[in-house]
């Protein structure tokens, strides 16, 4: 799969725009601690502590959803489900996703969990105001529901997601849409979504 060095350079810019907020926090707390001291010491470390947990399971879910570690076939689905929890704790979206899904048949063809993991990403970035992901097993695969307040695709993300979108055209806002029907199509899956609601969107996994 030949990648555009626009799409490259977006990608890295989402990377970095995800990352900077937990990493700055933790340089400020330390600077804090090293400016006042005293009282503050211990606000400053809850901070630090806090921020880069925060960072860490960004990177984490980063490695299996971008990296090549999501490209195998032997991942766990447990341990992929506590990612993709751990990533959106504490934040304005809540995730239900239940021990016994998605059926055996799509998790384990290789690169679903890896497209699963973008497709809760992209759904988090559908809910500007918070809201709920929820996933829910089919007979081929799996559907994500996403609801909350205007859960939808704007019409370039949507292209972008649709893969007809210019590469010249993709922004940072759409460039999640387009990597998740781009990694779906890759492994041979087919990825669509419907919006049976206003304030709902369904994002839907299947084997090609």
């Amino acid at each position: 799969m030949e990648l555009d060095i626009r799409v490259m350079e977006l990608m890295a810019s989402k990377l970095c725009h995800d990352l900077v907020s937990p990493v700055s926090a933790i340089n400020n707390g330390v600077e804090l601690v090293q400016e006042i001291g005293g009282d503050v010491v211990e606000e400053a470390m809850k901070l630090i502590g806090d921020s880069a947990g925060h960072a860490s399971r960004r990177l984490r879910l980063f490695r299996i959803a971008y990296g090549r570690a999501g490209s195998e076939e032997n991942l766990p689905v447990k341990d992929v489900r506590q990612i993709a929890e751990q990533y959106l704790a504490g934040g304005k979206v809540n995730l239900t996703w239940p021990d016994d899904q998605p059926i055996e048949e799509i998790a384990l063809h290789k690169g679903a969990l890896k497209v699963m993991l973008n497709m809760i990403i992209l759904s988090e970035e559908s809910l500007a105001y918070g809201g709920t992901v929820s996933l829910h097993a089919m007979a081929k695969g799996c559907r994500f529901e996403v609801a909350g307040r205007n859960a939808q695709l704007a019409p370039a993300i949507e292209a972008a997601f649709n893969g007809t979108a210019n590469i010249e055209d993709l922004t940072p806002r759409s460039i999640q849409a387009y990597a998740t029907g781009k990694f779906a199509s890759h492994f041979g899956l087919k990825l669509t979504h419907a919006q049976p609601a206003t304030d709902r969107l369904d994002l839907i996994l299947t084997a090609a």
